[in-house]
């Protein structure tokens, strides 16, 4: 069985610039460890899909990259991890600052117990990146547009977050992300909550934003995949078992693992 992969492809011999250059990471939960010497380069401006059976460490490592696994106490993380050329584990690193650069939208959408406007205004008050009303203002509606909800909210800006439907508070979360304009967007599983309409809508916006945002997404549906990302990584029980084009992935996987696991075999 192979999937049906988005024409927007690009050629297999084009080379990417890579942002994020991962080098054996090893994750440990206390005494359990979680991911196994994982060494992945992600590309600008281009969507890489993490894909694996449940369990097999694609959201840990997602959150090794903006730091979110600090919140757990028992988490150790060893490796090296390049933004660019900053280490993000290095001592001097301000993880504020790191999360400023790398958004991430969560798996059930999570909009604050404030007004639409104030849920995208959030990340520029507290960055201190709008100067004034005016600013303010332009940066919530240019972030809002560019989550494709404006239409649906500029006559509503006051009214709670929460009021929205399902697929549009995911887009509200996706308009907070960027509204402080990050470099990188982590999405873990941004549409399994939602409808297959909602869905689409979210897909169709990722397609959109990869023009100016590098976006890592983890997923559990092997044809959102296919439609949406240009990369993609599959992880199995800890290790990155293979990455490359999502086109080769899926029609042509190195491995045999990656194969049973696109054709059902295993997961």
């Amino acid at each position: 069985m192979t999937l049906a992969v988005s024409t927007s492809v690009e050629p297999e011999t084009q080379i990417d610039q890579v942002i994020v250059k991962a080098s054996d990471i090893n994750v440990f939960y206390g005494d359990k460890q979680a991911l196994y010497t994982v060494s992945l380069h992600v590309p600008q401006n281009k969507v890489t899909a993490l894909i694996g059976p449940s369990g097999c460490g694609k959201t840990t490592f997602l959150k090794c990259i903006n730091r979110m696994n600090d919140l757990i106490d028992i988490c150790r993380v060893e490796g090296e991890i390049l933004v660019g050329d900053q280490d993000i584990y290095a001592p001097a690193v301000d993880v504020v600052a790191l999360r400023a650069h790398i958004g991430m939208v969560f798996q059930k959408p999570n909009p604050f117990p404030k007004s639409i406007f104030d849920n995208v205004a959030y990340g520029l008050r507290i960055h201190n990146i709008a100067t004034s009303k005016t600013e303010l203002a332009d940066r919530v509606e240019s972030s809002l547009r560019s989550a494709a909800l404006w239409e649906e909210v500029k006559d509503r800006l006051d009214q709670p977050g929460t009021s929205l439907s399902g697929g549009q508070q995911q887009r509200l979360c996706i308009a907070r992300a960027i509204a402080i304009q990050p470099k990188i967007i982590l999405m873990d599983e941004p549409a399994s909550a939602l409808d297959p309409i909602a869905t689409a809508k979210i897909e169709e916006l990722i397609d959109d934003l990869r023009q100016n945002y590098t976006i890592i997404i983890v997923t559990h549906s092997m044809q959102q995949a296919a439609r949406v990302s240009q990369y993609t990584a599959f992880f199995h029980m800890g290790e990155l078992v293979e990455h490359g084009k999502t086109k080769s992935i899926f029609t042509a996987p190195n491995d045999e693992r990656t194969q049973n696991y696109i054709t059902g075999r295993i997961g």
